[in-house]
Formats: C-alpha cells, structure tokens, sequence
C-alpha cells in the first residue's frame, strides 16, 4: 500500500487557529502540562473569538502584563497582586483547600510575605519599632481536627502596622517589624504581643492600581493578622485572622475574606488583672487553629528577604 504524505495545512481563516496550535502543543511528553496548556490556548482563543479586541486594545494588554514584572522586585510583587486582585489567587486557593475536612479555613498568603523572620518566645512582642495602635494579646492553640493539641507547630506571624504599610514598604519601621515565629508548648498553646491590625489600601503606584482606577474599585483590604501554620505529619495552613466590619470583609479587593476566619478582637476599656500595667484601650483575641493530617511544606516567599 502506498502511502501518501499529507502537507501541513497553513492558516488561512479564524478558525484554523485553534486547532493549529493546539496540534503543534499536542507531543508534549508532560501530560499534565499538554492538559494545562492545550486548556489554556481554547480558553484564551475563545476570549479573543468572543470579545474580538482591537490590536490597539492588544497591544494595551501585553504592556500591562510586561508592567507586572517591572512593578516585580524586592519589595514588591505586582504578579501576586494580579493574581489576588483578580480573584485567581482565592480560586486556587478554594480548590486546594476547600475546610470540609474540619480544618481552618485557608486565605491567601498575599504579595508581602519575607520569610526567615526572627525566632521568638511565646509571649514576645512582634512589635520591633515604635509602632502606634492599641496593644493586642493575641492567643491560642494548634490542634488536630480531632481537637488533640500539636506540641512543636510552628506559626509563622506577620502582619501590617495601623498605618498600613508592612516594614518593607515602610522606612521607619525597623528591620521585620510585625514579623515573628512562635512554637507552640506541649498543650499545642501559644501568645504573643502585637498591635491591633488595621485595614490598608493594597499598592496603587503600578499596573494593578491602574486596573483598579479604571474598574472604579477600592483598594482596600481589611484589618488582619497573617499565618502559616505547620507541623510534622500536617498540611501547613496558610490564613489570615480578620478584624474588620462585615462592610469592610465584603469588600476586599483581593476577595480573600471567609467568615470562618474572623477573630473575635475583644476591645477592653478597663484595667485587666492579666494585664494591669497596659494602658487601655487595648484588645484581645484567641483563636484555635486545625490541622488536617497530610504533608508539611512552606511556601516560596513572593518578596526578598532582604528589606531595601
């Protein structure tokens, strides 16, 4: 039998493309790569087929996603941004950690997170500099799902100061101000001092301002305290405890607020006998974290670890 060799089809119409690159992706030897890519090239195909953009409007969006990575440095990381403040980030996030297992809910671990922040004893103060805001006590434990307490977890702190900016935006905060890591004791329990967070505006000065400028929408986040939560023979929860009004949480720019995860921040306007010599107001919360079992890793952090 003779065989007869078939020429390659150029392009010549629409909706030769599709098929075309899809075909020339189609020997790619990582299966889960082909299915992501090939995935990807319809849908993006499908959104230009549907929303037919001018090649000015075209050449608009390749410089906003080029200024993504020019907006991309030590301090600053304007891809996570994106990401979050398109809600990819929480659809990652959901998918992977939906709390059905009985475990506390996820958030996402934003564009700000250092890393190697400094070691400290439970009961130290994540307050470095001279850092304005009402005093928080902030404690809890780290347990099973079962509810069994996790001697030794680790829980990576970090948070922004009232004035809304973390320390390595910020030149008069010191060196990983608001940044600590604690231990949990033999009961799982653990406490640390800080100041009560406050909600921020998230960066405006790059691409992702711009967007948000043009959708008429508010930058903000609310008031909250950022964790990673690990120990051997777990999965590490990344999350964030809020404190903010429902108004505030509803509007969060980066959709990263849950209602299984707002704190209870007790507001005290009166001497404490736990804590007689802080000037009130202060406040206090206690949060009990859950871990499912599965396996202990750590997060890349978006940022240096290095403060500019």
């Amino acid at each position: 039998m003779q065989h007869v060799k078939v020429e390659p089809k150029l392009i010549s119409t629409l909706e030769d493309v599709t098929p075309t690159v899809v075909t020339a992706m189609a020997a790619t030897p990582d299966a889960r790569l082909r299915t992501l890519m090939e995935s990807a090239t319809r849908h993006l195909h499908a959104f230009i087929i549907e929303t037919l953009p001018t090649e000015a409007e075209f050449e608009k969006a390749l410089h906003w996603i080029a200024a993504l990575g020019h907006h991309t440095n030590e301090t600053n990381n304007e891809v996570v941004l994106a990401a979050d403040v398109l809600g990819a980030s929480t659809l990652i996030d959901l998918i992977n950690n939906d709390g059905m297992q009985g475990e506390t809910m996820s958030a996402l671990l934003g564009p700000f997170y250092r890393g190697k922040a400094p070691a400290c004893a439970c009961g130290d103060c994540i307050a470095r500099s001279d850092t304005p805001g009402p005093k928080l006590f902030f404690q809890g434990k780290v347990t099973g799902v079962d509810g069994a307490p996790i001697a030794g977890a680790k829980l990576d702190v970090w948070q922004a100061s009232p004035v809304g900016l973390y320390e390595n935006q910020d030149p008069d905060q010191e060196d990983f101000n608001l940044r600590g890591v604690f231990h949990t004791d033999a009961d799982g329990a653990f406490h640390f001092v800080s100041v009560k967070p406050a909600g921020y505006p998230v960066p405006t000065d790059g691409p992702v301002g711009e967007l948000l400028h043009a959708q008429r929408r508010r930058p903000m986040r609310p008031a909250h305290i950022h964790f990673i939560v690990s120990a051997p023979g777990y999965k590490t929860l990344i999350t964030q405890i809020f404190s903010d009004t429902p108004e505030a949480l509803a509007d969060d720019v980066v959709f990263g607020a849950k209602q299984q995860i707002v704190g209870d921040f007790v507001e005290h306007r009166e001497p404490h006998p736990d804590h007689p010599d802080t000037p009130s107001p202060f406040y206090s919360c206690e949060y009990q974290f859950r871990l499912t079992e599965g396996e202990s890793t750590y997060p890349v952090p978006p940022i240096s670890g290095t403060k500019s």
